[in-house]
């Protein structure tokens, strides 16, 4: 019997997503564990190799490792994610490639590197030139912390005084974010595409739209989702990113644009509980069968 580790912080052990891929291991000869990433230990040493303890104990090696922490991956789980590489355990997605997308600019440099189509960004410098802001980008802007999920930290400015007021409120709070600019695709306000990616094939895909006139869809903040047909542009789109990012599982976020498609984000701990109620599609058994291919297993029940 393989056995692995889903790593997983406590609050999030019984979410949708988590439930739904024991679910699916359960229908194969997979015994899976959910560890809290930050109960585990490690240790550098050239003569132990199996160089980890779990809440103190000693545990032994699971034949994967598949991380659920995404945006909230900190340094300290990057070096556990990192320390399994290390021994050989194989790790979906890998500890690149999540750096790759934990940082957004990070990942639209990677994207634009590889000829993919993506709004104009750039990096806030503090003190902020506004007059340079609208003559590179132009109002209205869409303004980003760097790292978040959820569409968490994510503001629309629909001209000078607006993005004035919120950096001036980001001073005064002493909190010096990292922050993106981005161009405002005005054709993909309130909806948007979530495309959800393994080994680079989409495997679903929905239109997300906002139910009270937000600029943002998502479904964490109230908006609704339908099943959107997959043409030639979003799959190339989507799996071209994923590609580019090293992710062997994405959720990519489209944004529509006269009548074609823009990357907005690629997350690597894509959640699926809105995919799976709208499309109908088993995404956690795409999943899970990937993860028996990568391991060379057969997918047999």
């Amino acid at each position: 019997m393989y056995k692995g580790w889903i790593l997983v912080k406590p609050k999030f052990q019984e979410s949708y997503e988590t439930q739904r891929l024991l679910e699916e291991f359960g229908n194969y000869d997979i015994e899976v564990k959910l560890i809290d990433p930050n109960e585990i230990d490690i240790f550098v040493n050239k003569e132990n190799k199996q160089s980890i303890l779990v809440n103190g104990k000693s545990l032994p090696l699971p034949e994967f490792i598949f991380p659920r922490t995404g945006s909230g991956t900190t340094y300290y789980i990057k070096a556990v994610i990192r320390h399994f590489e290390r021994m050989g355990v194989p790790v979906i997605n890998s500890s690149d490639a999540i750096d790759n997308v934990k940082d957004k600019l990070y990942t639209h440099q990677i994207l634009a590197q590889s000829n993919l189509d993506i709004p104009k960004t750039m990096l806030l410098r503090y003190p902020i030139d506004i007059d340079f802001v609208e003559k590179n980008i132009g109002f209205p802007v869409i303004v980003k912390k760097i790292s978040g999920s959820y569409g968490r930290g994510v503001f629309l400015c629909e001209n000078k005084k607006q993005l004035n007021q919120l950096v001036t409120m980001a001073e005064l709070t002493k909190k010096s974010y990292d922050i993106i600019i981005q161009e405002f695709v005005k054709d993909t306000w309130g909806k948007d595409l979530r495309v959800f990616v393994v080994n680079n094939k989409v495997v679903g895909c929905m239109m997300r739209q906002s139910t009270d006139d937000d600029f943002r869809a998502n479904l964490s903040r109230g908006g609704e989702g339908f099943p959107y047909e997959v043409n030639e542009q979003i799959e190339w789109l989507s799996s071209e990113s994923s590609k580019a990012l090293g992710l062997d599982i994405a959720g990519v976020d489209l944004l529509f644009q006269n009548g074609g498609y823009k990357i907005c984000e690629v997350n690597s701990n894509p959640g699926f509980e809105g995919m799976e109620q709208f499309t109908k599609k088993n995404i956690a058994g795409e999943i899970v069968s990937f993860i028996k291919l990568k391991l060379g297993l057969n997918n047999e029940r």
